[in-house]
C-alpha cells in the first residue's frame, strides 16, 4: 500500500520536551532537571488517568496541574511569574535539529501532527516554529475528549486527512504512542533516540541515577508488550526512505 500521509506526534517527536529544562533551571536553580522530568512524567500520567476515569480536561490544564504537583512535592515556593514563564515554553519548544530537513524531504505527501496537545497550545507552537506553512493539518485530540493511546484518538487521522490507516505512516518517539498507533492499525515508525545499550551505559556511570536518565528508562524504551512498531529508526531524517516504500 502506498503511503499517502505521514503523521507525527508532536511532543518528544518533532519537538524536544527537554528544551524546557533551561527555563526550569533559570526559575529554580539546582532543580531544573528534576522539575523537567517529574513534570513530564506526571503530565503523561494525568492524561492517561483522566482518560480512564472519563474526566477529560485539555492538555493545557493537565500541563498546569502536573507542574503544580511537581513544584509542590519538591517543596518549592509558588511564584506566579516564574510559573507562567515555564508554561510559556510549551508554546516555544525547540524543534529537533533534523525536523525541518525531514519534513522538506517528505514533500508531496500529506503531512500532519496528531497530538494530545490542546488546539490552542498546538496551533501556537506550530506557528511560533514556522511549521504552519509546512503541515497540511495540526490535529488535536480535543474533539474526541480522550487522549492517545486510546483508539478513538487515532480515528482523527482518517477523519481529517481522508486517508485509510494502511495509507498512513505514523511517527512517534514515545513508545506508548507507537504501540497505541500500531494497535489501531497504522504503519508505525518509532524513533529510538536512546538504545538499550546506551541506556545501560548511562546507568553504570554513576551510583546516583540522574533524573534525565530515569526518564529515559521509564519513557524512552520500548515496552514489553505483544505489539511492536513496524520500523525502528534513529532520527527523523530516516523517514523519507520508509515513506517511499
Amino acid at each position: 500500500m502506498t503511503i499517502k500521509a505521514v503523521v507525527f506526534d508532536a511532543y518528544g517527536t518533532l519537538y524536544d520536551v527537554q528544551s524546557v529544562a533551561a527555563i526550569t533551571e533559570e526559575a529554580f536553580p539546582g532543580y531544573g532537571d528534576l522539575i523537567t522530568q517529574i513534570w513530564r512524567i506526571k503530565q503523561l500520567e494525568y492524561s492517561w488517568l483522566r482518560s480512564l476515569m472519563g474526566r477529560y480536561e485539555d492538555f493545557s490544564a493537565i500541563t498546569r496541574e502536573s507542574l503544580n504537583y511537581t513544584l509542590k512535592i519538591l517543596g518549592l515556593k509558588f511564584d506566579a511569574t516564574a510559573f507562567e514563564r515555564i508554561m510559556d515554553k510549551y508554546v516555544h519548544l525547540d524543534l529537533y535539529p533534523e525536523a525541518r530537513q525531514a519534513l522538506a524531504a517528505l514533500k508531496g505527501r500529506k503531512l500532519a501532527i496528531l497530538s494530545n496537545g490542546s488546539s490552542d497550545m498546538l496551533n501556537a507552537l506550530v506557528k511560533n516554529t514556522g511549521l504552519d506553512s509546512v503541515l497540511d493539518a495540526t490535529i488535536s485530540i480535543d474533539s474526541k475528549r480522550i487522549f492517545k493511546p486510546s483508539p478513538q484518538a487515532y480515528t482523527l487521522i482518517e477523519e481529517r486527512l481522508g486517508v485509510k490507516p494502511t495509507e498512513v505512516l505514523f511517527v512517534s518517539s514515545n513508545p506508548w504512542d507507537a504501540i497505541g498507533a500500531k494497535s489501531f492499525g497504522l504503519n508505525v515508525a518509532w524513533i529510538e533516540r536512546v538504545t538499550p545499550e546506551a541506556m545501560a551505559l548511562l546507568c553504570q556511570k554513576s551510583d546516583v541515577v540522574a533524573p534525565l536518565t530515569m526518564f529515559k528508562a521509564l519513557r524512552m524504551q520500548m515496552d514489553e508488550m505483544d505489539l511492536q512498531p513496524d520500523h525502528r529508526i534513529g532520527a527523523l531524517t530516516d523517514l523519507p526512505k520508509l515513506a517511499a516504500v
